[in-house]
């Protein structure tokens, strides 16, 4: 039986961070794939952080576009995420399972959707940190 996974926002903001450090390394290692899973791991890291932050109740969901839904019962304004997440959620899909077509990332593609998301990572740190909290 795996261990039961922390519902400890601070926690999943330690793996969100390690994991977008990563994405950094795999770009300049041009490895757009593991690039572009560990953005979609680090995304759906922060939502947590901050959906769990806001008490929510933790569970399985690796689609961003979920996630987001979930985040904008607390904050409408993520909304102009969507398209950008709905993005990154493809590449985990890409790097986890097998397409009956030849598809693969470019680093031009994975670096910008990286820059799209700092500012949502930020407000999302940032939400989760607050003093309320």
């Amino acid at each position: 039986m795996p261990p039961e996974e922390s519902t400890y926002p601070r926690h999943w903001l330690t793996i969100a961070e390690k994991d977008l450090v990563r994405v950094d390394r795999l770009l300049e290692m041009d490895d757009p794939e593991g690039a572009g899973f560990h953005l979609q791991q680090a995304l759906e890291k922060f939502l947590k952080a901050f959906l769990l932050s806001q008490g929510w109740q933790l569970r399985r969901v690796h689609n961003l576009d979920t996630l987001l839904d979930d985040a904008l019962t607390f904050d409408t304004s993520l909304e102009e995420y969507r398209e950008v997440c709905q993005k990154i959620t493809g590449y985990y899909f890409l790097e986890r399972y097998p397409v009956a077509m030849d598809i693969s990332l470019t680093v031009e593609e994975v670096r910008p959707s990286r820059d799209q998301v700092g500012s949502l990572i930020e407000r999302l740190v940032a939400a989760t940190k607050s003093p309320n909290r």
